[in-house]
């Protein structure tokens, strides 16, 4: 660092242009609680000079020891459990001759497993910590396997407080064939381990004279020279477009970063939706034109021919084209307090592009301890489970393991607008071409109608399920006069009810509105004539059995007569088993609302306001 603090003092612009061009890596660090990984970290800006005086002067000052505790350079979480407030990833930049670096430190509790998935996500290296005292825990398999779902390339072990075992070539033997067993089964490029002492630097930044036995670099060495640039995807062009660029009529531009792969001047391209090829006419940056472009780059595109593209279409080779697919099988990280609801829609945010989806089906969840497949009827917070969504549109898709920028999205909840879930897509079968892509696009949505919002949400903002109230009698019984006093005695207890009106409808229409008026979580009341046994079985059957209430209004025969001279009284059949019964000759028109209200809440229809 030294020729560097020489170049800031004596040329600042020629020491940020020398920043600028330096290969920048990502690695995230996990461990269990207390396996030193915040200690790692401060050793490693500690000793690369990476930390402030003042920074340096409260460490010591915060110190409960005559030794400055260098996890406090990064151990944000301490103060956040004190304050009662999220968890969550503390991130930290540092540069050296070769590289310059983020860490991301994630939290070690399995409560946080979604903090450990956002620090990962974008990561290319996974540093794991393993006390050697303790050695591997199932905490430490449980890191190992997210961070290879989520297709970070590489990954350092570091066998941590080996002064603690005064450096015992055994014990990290031991450790790492222990380890070494279940990375097998993992799809990490290459596994690295290391003998370390975080609190005294032993092999962190500089190697130790205490580990003679131990021959390969140190960690700080590990990440200056891990080769990254060959992880990316160079193969695969994939470029979401998120802007056009028009500031004259002379001038159409289609401005992304891309995804993954190479394009040069010239290239054949095809933009899908449209499926319309053309060629690269020019690349340019705010720099200047280039020839080529790669991976990670933003630039703006212009092609040969004039189409119509916008934001959240995808330019590629004809050649290589992306699964065009509206239904696919992800991991999934559920990253939200409110679980996962299945009766409801959320929206999907794919690169550029956002689409209304739904999670058909759970095939199973990731079981957090065994790190095997389990069934599952739900998934909460910090579940990772196998699923199947459909879309309303086509995606442009990759698997997650061959291109991790068109294989990743996020669920994001439609009402609230919070992102519930990060995924992982898996592709299965061949790949297609261009027609078959083509097909799938201009193809119906693949998902059946669903509502944004769910009956449990429903429940939650009303205090109440939806429901219908169907009342069944004869003429005169009262049933209308009964269903007009529900509707007032509900109103005037702070609930949501209405009286359908009948008049001009058939039984047909009248079931339809009830059940739409029950699937808005309101309480829908009808008295509409259902004369027959099997007009109460439709009725059932189209709205459901445990959403309908039949209420059977048994007022005597003679009083209706006498009410309803002209009334036609033939073909009714009694409901042999409805949920109520009440008389209106013989009880009181509010103590029969009461005994209606009873069942409702019998039922679980209400939920205390």
């Amino acid at each position: 660092m030294h020729d560097e603090k020489e170049l800031i003092r004596d040329d600042i612009e020629a020491y940020l242009a020398k920043y600028q061009k330096k290969e920048l890596l990502r690695f995230v660090s996990v461990g269990s609680v207390d396996d030193g990984k915040s200690t790692l970290i401060g050793r490693i800006l500690y000793d690369t000079g990476m930390v402030f005086e003042d920074q340096m002067a409260a460490v010591r000052a915060a110190s409960q020891s005559d030794e400055p505790d260098l996890a406090l350079l990064t151990d944000g979480l301490k103060a956040e459990r004190e304050q009662g407030i999220t968890i969550d990833v503390a991130y930290r930049y540092f540069a050296t001759n070769k590289r310059k670096f983020i860490i991301a430190d994630t939290p070690g509790h399995i409560q946080y497993t979604r903090n450990m998935v956002t620090g990962a996500s974008t990561a290319d290296v996974a540093l794991i910590l393993i006390d050697a005292r303790h050695g591997v825990l199932q905490q430490s398999r449980r890191h190992a396997y997210i961070a290879s779902l989520l297709g970070i390339p590489h990954l350092a072990v570091c066998v941590n407080k080996m002064d603690l075992k005064e450096f015992s070539e055994e014990v990290y033997d031991t450790i790492c064939a222990d380890f070494m067993e279940f990375g097998k089964t993992l799809r990490f490029k290459d596994i690295q381990f290391f003998p370390v002492s975080a609190l005294l630097g032993d092999n962190v930044v500089s190697d130790s004279e205490n580990t003679p036995w131990y021959d390969g670099p140190n960690v700080l060495g590990y990440l200056e020279t891990v080769p990254v640039s060959d992880d990316r995807n160079y193969d695969d062009f994939r470029y979401p477009v998120q802007y056009v660029i028009r500031p004259d009529l002379d001038y159409r531009g289609f401005a992304a970063e891309i995804a993954s792969g190479v394009i040069r001047k010239g290239d054949e391209v095809v933009t899908l939706p449209s499926g319309k090829k053309s060629r690269i006419k020019a690349i340019d940056t705010y720099d200047g034109e280039l020839e080529e472009a790669s991976a990670a780059q933003s630039v703006t595109i212009l092609l040969e021919d004039e189409i119509d593209i916008s934001r959240g279409d995808m330019i590629v080779k004809p050649d290589n084209l992306p699964r065009v697919t509206r239904r696919f099988n992800a991991h999934i990280v559920w990253m939200h307090e409110r679980p996962l609801d299945t009766d409801k829609a959320y929206l999907v945010k794919h690169t550029s592009q956002t689409v209304r989806a739904q999670i058909d089906k759970i095939h199973c969840e990731i079981d957090m301890d065994s790190l095997e497949e389990k069934p599952a009827d739900g998934i909460s917070l910090n579940d990772i489970a196998k699923v199947h969504l459909s879309c309303h549109r086509a995606l442009y898709v990759d698997d997650y393991t061959r291109n991790r920028e068109t294989g990743a999205f996020i669920v994001i909840d439609s009402l609230t607008n919070n992102t519930v879930a990060a995924g992982m897509i898996e592709l299965e079968g061949t790949g297609q071409d261009l027609q078959e892509a083509l097909k799938e696009l201009h193809a119906e949505s693949a998902m059946e109608p669903k509502t944004f919002v769910s009956p449990s949400e429903r429940m939650e903002r009303f205090g109440q399920r939806g429901a219908t109230v169907w009342l069944t009698g004869l003429p005169g019984s009262g049933r209308w006069t009964l269903a007009y006093a529900l509707e007032r005695k509900l109103f005037d207890q702070g609930r949501t009810a209405t009286v359908v009106n009948p008049v001009g409808e058939d039984l047909r229409s009248m079931i339809s509105a009830a059940k739409a008026i029950t699937d808005a979580g309101l309480i829908n009341i009808c008295a509409f004539p259902s004369r027959t046994k099997q007009d109460r079985i439709q009725l059932a059957e189209r709205i459901g059995e445990d959403r309908v209430i039949q209420v059977y209004v048994n007022t005597d025969e003679a009083l209706c007569r006498e009410r309803r001279p002209d009334a036609d009284f033939s073909g009714f059949e009694p409901p042999e088993n409805p949920d109520v019964t009440v008389a209106l000759d013989e009880m009181r028109i509010d103590n029969a609302v009461d005994t209606i209200l009873e069942a409702l809440e019998a039922r679980g229809q209400f939920e205390d306001h």
